[in-house]
């Protein structure tokens, strides 16, 4: 074979296996929600559940809530669960909710939509969001003061300090990835502090990993990124010129289906991953 024509051929192969992510929009739900921070798809029941501030994004007002709906956006129920501050980050564990609420975590019962518990974080000011390890711990990170705290059997401990801005929090296995200021971190068991990725815009906020061990971040001014496992990001959506945020996403990790609350935008998007 002539030479020139193999090494066209195996250039076409090469760039065959690059594969550009995009995304392309699934669907919006109506404008009617509560200035939605946070969602999380449960897989186990196929139900998305949202947190809504409502009111001041750091008060202790009673004015917020949480919300579900199908994965499709259909069956919305806005206040599923009323009388929180100004929720945040929200997790699963064993049929409980628990969510990230200015100074303390509220844990409520799924089946019967009942708070059974309040874990208040001494010296808290912005508890921002939370994930659970499949052992049951609670991690909750503190944006102001810098903290994330570890929360085993209602026991809180400071488990990171010095992360000023510290924000999106993901278990997998015995690691916590979180989210600094556009930098992308992984703790390991022994609290070693690896850099994952950087370079993305300092609102960095939620953080989900896909199937194949890679990462979506979103960027709470209006972003959102693909992160490979080695480090590369790629800016998936930017919605700052439509003045739509993009806070806290959830993410079907079968379906590669990202969901995103919109903050001021008072709705959650829907998108497909390819």
């Amino acid at each position: 074979m002539n030479y020139s024509i193999l090494c066209c051929l195996i250039g076409l192969l090469s760039f065959s296996k690059i594969k550009s992510q995009q995304v392309d929009k699934l669907w919006e739900t109506e404008a009617d929600l509560k200035v939605p921070e946070s969602v999380l798809y449960v897989k186990e029941n196929k139900i998305l559940y949202f947190s809504n501030i409502e009111g001041d994004y750091k008060a202790k007002d009673g004015k917020g809530s949480i919300g579900k709906m199908d994965p499709d956006g259909k069956n919305k129920i806005i206040e599923w669960v009323t009388g929180m501050n100004a929720p945040k980050g929200l997790g699963i564990y064993k049929g409980m909710l628990y969510v990230a609420d200015v100074d303390e975590v509220v844990v409520i019962e799924i089946k019967t939509a009942k708070v059974t518990k309040h874990i208040p974080v001494k010296d808290a000011v912005f508890l921002n969001d939370i994930s659970i390890n499949t052992k049951g711990v609670v991690y909750v990170s503190d944006s102001r003061t810098g903290l994330v705290h570890k929360i085993m059997t209602s026991e809180v401990e400071t488990f990171l300090d010095k992360q000023e801005g510290v924000n999106g929090l993901l278990c997998v296995g015995d690691d916590l990835y979180f989210l600094v200021k556009g930098t992308l971190w992984k703790c390991g068991k022994d609290k070693q502090l690896t850099k994952i990725a950087e370079g993305m815009n300092a609102s960095t906020d939620g953080l989900e990993q896909t199937k194949n061990k890679d990462f979506v971040v979103s960027g709470w001014e209006g972003l959102l990124y693909y992160v490979t496992a080695a480090g590369k990001v790629t800016q998936l959506l930017d919605t700052r010129e439509q003045k739509l945020n993009t806070a806290d996403i959830g993410f079907d990790a079968d379906k590669n289906i990202i969901y995103i609350p919109t903050f001021f935008g008072n709705s959650i998007l829907a998108y497909q991953l390819k």
